[in-house]
Protein backbone atom coordinates (compact mmCIF):
# COMPACT_ATOMS: atom_id res chain seq x y z
CA UNK A 1 0.00 0.00 0.00
CA UNK A 2 1.19 3.43 -1.13
CA UNK A 3 1.11 6.30 1.45
CA UNK A 4 -0.89 8.00 -0.95
CA UNK A 5 -3.44 5.13 -0.81
CA UNK A 6 -3.30 4.84 3.04
CA UNK A 7 -3.62 8.54 3.05
CA UNK A 8 -6.89 8.23 1.45
CA UNK A 9 -7.93 5.30 3.49
CA UNK A 10 -7.03 7.08 6.50
CA UNK A 11 -9.24 10.32 5.43
CA UNK A 12 -12.17 8.26 4.71
CA UNK A 13 -12.27 6.33 7.58
CA UNK A 14 -12.34 9.44 9.40
CA UNK A 15 -15.36 11.43 7.38
CA UNK A 16 -17.53 7.68 7.92
CA UNK A 17 -16.68 8.16 11.59
CA UNK A 18 -18.20 11.88 11.98
CA UNK A 19 -20.98 11.11 9.41
CA UNK A 20 -21.83 7.99 11.81
CA UNK A 21 -21.51 9.64 14.38
CA UNK A 22 -24.88 12.14 13.35
CA UNK A 23 -26.77 9.09 12.89
CA UNK A 24 -30.08 8.71 14.95
CA UNK A 25 -29.58 6.48 18.26
CA UNK A 26 -32.95 5.64 20.14
CA UNK A 27 -35.12 7.82 21.70
CA UNK A 28 -34.46 11.70 21.10
CA UNK A 29 -36.34 13.87 23.29
CA UNK A 30 -37.13 16.30 20.83
CA UNK A 31 -39.12 15.27 17.93
CA UNK A 32 -36.77 15.62 14.19
CA UNK A 33 -38.69 17.40 12.11
CA UNK A 34 -37.84 18.20 8.06
CA UNK A 35 -34.26 19.31 8.08
CA UNK A 36 -33.57 16.28 10.25
CA UNK A 37 -34.81 14.22 7.53
CA UNK A 38 -32.94 15.59 5.10
CA UNK A 39 -29.77 14.88 7.01
CA UNK A 40 -30.63 11.49 8.07
CA UNK A 41 -30.86 10.83 4.57
CA UNK A 42 -28.06 12.08 2.99
CA UNK A 43 -25.56 10.45 5.73
CA UNK A 44 -27.53 6.70 5.02
CA UNK A 45 -24.97 5.57 3.55
CA UNK A 46 -22.25 6.10 6.60
CA UNK A 47 -25.11 4.77 8.43
CA UNK A 48 -24.97 1.71 7.11
CA UNK A 49 -21.50 0.99 6.86
CA UNK A 50 -21.30 1.24 10.71
CA UNK A 51 -24.46 -0.62 11.07
CA UNK A 52 -22.46 -3.57 9.23
CA UNK A 53 -20.00 -3.14 11.43
CA UNK A 54 -21.74 -3.54 14.56
CA UNK A 55 -22.29 -0.01 16.00
CA UNK A 56 -25.68 0.63 17.55
CA UNK A 57 -26.65 2.98 15.28
CA UNK A 58 -30.37 4.24 13.91
CA UNK A 59 -31.00 4.36 10.42
CA UNK A 60 -33.67 6.59 10.93
CA UNK A 61 -34.88 8.73 14.17
CA UNK A 62 -37.95 6.86 15.69
CA UNK A 63 -39.51 9.85 17.59
CA UNK A 64 -40.37 11.95 14.06
CA UNK A 65 -42.74 14.98 12.96
CA UNK A 66 -44.39 12.16 10.87
CA UNK A 67 -44.89 12.91 6.71
CA UNK A 68 -42.38 16.30 6.52
CA UNK A 69 -39.63 13.71 8.59
CA UNK A 70 -40.04 11.15 5.83
CA UNK A 71 -39.95 14.32 3.14
CA UNK A 72 -37.38 15.62 3.80
CA UNK A 73 -35.25 11.93 4.17
CA UNK A 74 -36.49 10.58 0.53
CA UNK A 75 -34.47 14.21 -0.53
CA UNK A 76 -31.75 13.82 1.64
CA UNK A 77 -31.60 10.30 -0.08
CA UNK A 78 -31.84 11.80 -3.26
CA UNK A 79 -29.72 14.25 -2.89
CA UNK A 80 -26.54 11.89 -2.27
CA UNK A 81 -26.03 10.71 -5.33
CA UNK A 82 -27.89 13.75 -7.51
CA UNK A 83 -31.04 11.92 -7.38
CA UNK A 84 -32.07 11.40 -11.04
CA UNK A 85 -30.00 14.03 -12.50
CA UNK A 86 -27.08 10.98 -11.79
CA UNK A 87 -29.07 8.72 -14.34
CA UNK A 88 -27.87 7.19 -17.61
CA UNK A 89 -29.70 8.40 -20.76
Amino acid sequence: MTKRNATYLLIFVVIATFMTSCAPEGYEPSESGFFSGIWHGFIIVFSLIGKLFGADIGIYAEHNTGFTYWLGFIIGIGGFGGGGSAARR
